[in-house]
């Protein structure tokens, strides 16, 4: 079947755009064509620094023929339905319409419209342009006369049509001043001079020849291949960077690897200015050595194969590098020679938002929230504050001011130079941690007070200004903050009072204050969860742990189920979903919430009949048949030992001791009759069970737990946990 090949050949594209702009190409192009009526088998999207290039294969040589039954308005319509009707079908008169009729709506027009098929050159021709002038980049630009916006100057289009055995048609269309063609270019330098293309397998072998390697992945796995190889040479190893690899794949059409140094000397900056300093300037990777320490080499991609073997090239880079390392050394080495704490005031004239003050005034926060959590997670006061104050020290430092990508971590260089302890140092380098889910939380208690603090202070304060995230839309990173804080409780084990500590920092936020006396006219709430802006906040951690858990595998449901308790403590919640999850993947567990179910369905509607509630306690007199006696004694037993092995957080401890009250729960339904004749028997058997519900929600609202829905008066409903019917007398 023939096959369509498209390249949009231009000026270079930057390396970050490139991949979305194959997917988005070839999503654009395959959708326009089923739209069309053209179905295909395959297509691939390729992109090189200068191309775009698409090829659907397995498409038909015409749509096919289509007929489409159009309903119309009934018959006797005003005039303006009519006419509404036969514009939309393409008639010109309604007798070419046809009359038929339904019992419910009566008599009514129908169109049946046939449309012939189009052969598929001439489809292409007119969607093509289309596509291309309505192709969306993040950045485009205009050149010349044209009024077409590329992401740099178009130079060429190629769009073939052809089957292996034919010779291709080339689709006639224009791209402002541009006529589409067979036409390519070869590497820039390489092998520039023009190549008639025909179809894709040809256009490959063509470009390849031409030292141009389509393929972005394979030009990926060139370099990477090729620089483990120089490196495995000289007994060192490369340091794997994901994000550079793809960057230095989008800046060559061939790539040739070649190994480059520089002078030990620079060794003695930190490792990390090295490796900023190569990759940021040169686009170079770094190696270590068989010891696993940073080497004086590196390796550079070129995008020619030179005459000389790259000598040239590679003394370039190594002199670019070398200035850099200059810099590089002069930055650090200035820096060192000024105290952290001297820069401190410095931060007075850096914003860090308009409404929340300054750095300064957010160092200041910083230092009383990491006094408030040093105590909760087991960390010097001392030591947190003076953490706490240096945190942001190193902003205004020459090297941070070069490479911002090394806050945290230059004032952990500096810290340790100047005489502070280790623990002070680690918990300025850790205090951004975790920047993402792959990465590690800070483990030291010093460090965990003081990223709490940053997040919670990131946290309080852009709610305190109303800048909360929306949508998809969430410039701050608050979502990372709060799944930030989420993964350093859990992870450590901690257990942190979220409420009153969101409470200590919003009273700290001056501007926020003085924006609700103004807005409100009235005080503050005084307990923490009293607190509209409190309860808010809590919600959004909410709404991230579910997110976090259920990543983690938990049901949702379960996380719900915890949740609806009302505690602000992260570690609890999570402890008790894992607790609940366990049972109720026992069969124990998945019994006794049915049997849950059939309690609390039965109280509630009972306790809407009579228009009273039943929680008053249960009379041990009034208990007639053992079944009863054997549950009230259960849920009795129960009750004490779940409530203290909740007070001793051992949830699993107390899931298991519920489970025990599947038997009893069983009897219980199978025997006895709760709405029983005597008024003072039903209502004690109905006080049974809100005592059983009650109990049961010591852990959690098992109401909230999906997958059980009863219906009452002979009504069964199917279910996770099977199926259910409840009888109720009435």
């Amino acid at each position: 079947m023939p096959e369509l090949l498209l390249e949009l050949f231009s000026e270079e594209i930057p390396a970050r755009f490139q991949r979305r702009a194959a997917e988005d190409l070839k999503k654009a192009v395959t959708n326009a064509l089923v739209d069309a009526g053209l179905v295909y088998e395959g297509a691939k999207a390729f992109v090189t620094p200068r191309r775009l290039a698409l090829t659907v294969t397995g498409l038909p040589a015409r749509s096919p023929d289509t007929s489409e039954e159009k309903k119309g308005p009934r018959v006797g319509a005003p005039q303006p339905a009519i006419d509404g009707f036969l514009k939309s079908a393409g008639l010109t008169s309604i007798d070419q319409a046809k009359i038929e009729s339904d019992p419910k709506k009566g008599e009514f027009y129908v169109a049946h419209i046939q449309r012939k098929g189009a052969p598929a050159p001439d489809i292409l021709a007119a969607l093509l342009p289309k596509v291309i002038a309505a192709f969306d980049w993040a950045k485009s630009m205009r050149w010349g006369a044209g009024s077409l916006n590329w992401v740099r100057p178009l130079r060429a289009v190629t769009a073939t049509f052809g089957t292996d055995n034919d010779e291709p048609v080339v689709i006639p269309f224009a791209v402002g001043t541009l006529r589409s063609g067979q036409t390519t270019y070869g590497h820039r330098f390489l092998a520039p001079a023009a190549i008639r293309v025909k179809r894709f397998d040809d256009y490959v072998r063509a470009l390849e020849k031409a030292k141009v390697i389509l393929d972005l992945d394979r030009r990926k796995q060139i370099i990477k291949a090729d620089s483990e190889h120089l490196a495995f040479a000289q007994g060192l190893t490369v340091i794997h960077d994901e994000g550079l690899l793809e960057e230095v794949a989008g800046l060559v059409e061939w790539p040739v690897p070649m190994l480059g140094s520089f002078e030990r000397s620079f060794l003695d900056l930190p490792e990390e200015v090295i490796i900023a300093t190569i990759r940021a300037n040169q686009k170079c990777f770094c190696l270590r050595d068989a010891y696993g320490r940073l080497a004086n080499k590196f390796i550079l991609t070129a995008n020619t194969v030179a005459e000389d073997g790259g000598a040239a090239i590679v003394a370039g880079n190594e002199r670019v590098i070398r200035a850099r390392l200059s810099d590089a050394k002069f930055f650090y080495e200035h820096d060192l020679a000024t105290p952290l704490e001297d820069g401190l005031p410095k931060l007075k004239e850096a914003i860090f938002h308009q409404k929340l003050g300054t750095q300064f005034e957010r160092v200041e926060r910083l230092v009383a929230l990491a006094a408030q959590i040093a105590p909760l997670v087991g960390a010097d006061v001392g030591e947190a504050k003076l953490a706490a104050s240096l945190a942001k020290a190193d902003l205004v430092t020459g090297m941070v001011g070069e490479f911002p990508e090394l806050q945290g971590l230059m004032g952990y260089y500096y810290a340790l130079a100047q005489g502070k302890s280790g623990t002070v140092a680690n918990a300025i380098k850790d205090h951004y941690r975790p920047l993402g889910p792959t990465d590690m939380v800070p483990a030291e208690p010093v460090a965990i007070a003081v990223a709490l603090a940053d997040k919670l202070d990131l946290l309080t304060g852009f709610w305190a200004i109303d800048e909360k995230p929306t949508g998809s839309r969430d410039p701050f990173a608050l979502r990372r903050a709060a799944l930030g804080v989420i993964r350093i409780v859990t992870e450590n084990g901690l257990r942190l009072p979220l409420a009153k500590l969101a409470r200590f920092n919003f009273d700290q936020i001056k501007v926020y204050a003085t924006m609700v006396y103004a807005t409100t006219k009235r005080a503050p709430a005084r307990t923490e969860l009293s607190d509209p802006r409190v309860i808010e906040l809590l919600l959004f951690f909410y709404d991230r742990l579910r997110v976090s858990l259920r990543d983690g595998g938990a049901r949702y449901d379960l996380v719900d189920a915890v949740i609806s308790e009302g505690t602000d403590d992260i570690l609890q919640i999570t402890q008790r979903v894992e607790a609940l999850s366990t049972l109720l993947d026992s069969e124990d567990g998945r019994n006794l919430l049915a049997g849950y179910r059939r309690a609390v369905n039965i109280v509630s509607i009972e306790e809407k009949k009579d228009g009273r509630s039943y929680t008053a306690p249960v009379d041990q007199a009034l208990l007639r048949m053992v079944e009863e006696i054997t549950l009230a004694n259960a849920i009795k037993s129960v009750d004490a030992a779940v409530a203290a092995r909740v007070a001793a957080d051992d949830y699993k401890a107390a899931m298991a001791a519920l489970a025990t009250l599947r038997p009893p729960v069983d009897a219980f339904f199978e025997a006895v009759l709760v709405n029983d004749p005597d008024p003072a028997i039903r209502a004690n058997r109905l006080n049974l069970l809100a005592l059983l519900r009650d109990t049961m929600h010591l852990v959690a609202d098992f109401s909230m737990v999906s997958g059980t829905t009863v219906e009452v008066s002979g009504v069964s409903a199917s279910s996770q946990v099977g199926t259910l019917t409840v009888k109720t007398d009435r």
